[in-house]
């Protein structure tokens, strides 16, 4: 979520592509120099590092100390460097390719919010973009994996959302405002993953200024309406997914409506 340098008419053409992919968060500044395709890493990264950070800087209620994070970048750059060189390859497990696309995302949110603090919603960042055709954070593609220009519409939408035909990981991305899930203050890992995203997802629905479930009505968060196809997809529904995170259980016809939507930065 960010814009730098002059655009030549092949990235304008690459960036627009982006608003196809359905909303979702960031933006940095956009790196323009020609990049080398890197080969996949046949061994699955340690996110040991961007653990190490979270701990850190961010608390259990998932709010991130970014004002020491600007003040000392190194280790969340080091990661994102370790990222930005190590793609995914086929032989990496369903676990360890989605670990390392749900930290990415999180931790080039992160960096996003870092190039533009201080401010007080990563909304603000889209006001300051000047390419042509990209009017959000999430559209502009401001970092490169494995030598390819990406944006975070491209992690969730075009590879999440895409590949893994998982609606938990709308538990796990964080785009930096209050109503989000909480941002854990642990990084997701293949051996834990199945088990960090059900907590996440008790954590999300059992949160009252996220979520009100009730048995015969429920006042939810907008992610059940703007992703409401990942949410039923296989036969599933809505009140299935709620009722599998929820102390309180929802009727299959219980009515739904949809809270507003706090853009205010995580910060501490």
């Amino acid at each position: 979520m960010k814009v730098k340098s002059s655009f030549s008419l092949a990235v304008l053409a690459t960036t627009a592509g982006a608003l196809a992919a359905f909303a979702a968060p960031r933006l940095i500044p956009l790196v323009l120099a020609p990049t080398v395709a890197t080969a996949a890493s046949a061994v699955a990264i340690d996110h040991s590092g961007f653990d190490n950070l979270l701990k850190k800087n961010v608390s259990d209620k998932g709010l991130v100390n970014y004002k020491a994070l600007k003040a000392d970048p190194a280790a969340l750059d080091q990661y994102l460097a370790l990222v930005s060189k190590n793609p995914p390859a086929a032989s990496w497990s369903k676990n360890e390719q989605m670990a390392y696309w749900i930290n990415a995302y999180n931790a080039y949110t992160i960096r996003l919010i870092l190039d533009h603090y201080p401010l007080k919603s990563i909304k603000d960042i889209g006001s300051k973009i000047k390419i042509p055709f990209v009017t959000t954070p999430w559209a502009a593609k401001f970092f490169s994996i494995g030598g390819e220009k990406m944006s975070l519409d491209n992690i969730e939408h075009g590879t999440l959302r895409k590949n893994y035909n998982d609606p938990r990981i709308h538990f796990a991305l964080v785009c930096a405002s209050i109503s989000c899930p909480r941002l854990r203050n642990e990084a997701y890992t293949p051996a834990k993953l199945d088990a960090q995203l059900d907590d996440q997802g008790r954590d999300f629905l059992n949160n009252p200024a996220k979520n009100k479930p009730g048995k015969t009505s429920a006042q939810l968060s907008k992610y059940f309406d703007w992703y409401k196809g990942d949410w039923e997809k296989n036969g599933q529904s809505v009140s299935a997914w709620v009722n599998k995170y929820s102390t309180v259980k929802m009727d299959a016809k219980a009515s739904i409506s949809y809270l507003g939507y706090n853009w205010s930065l995580n910060a501490q």
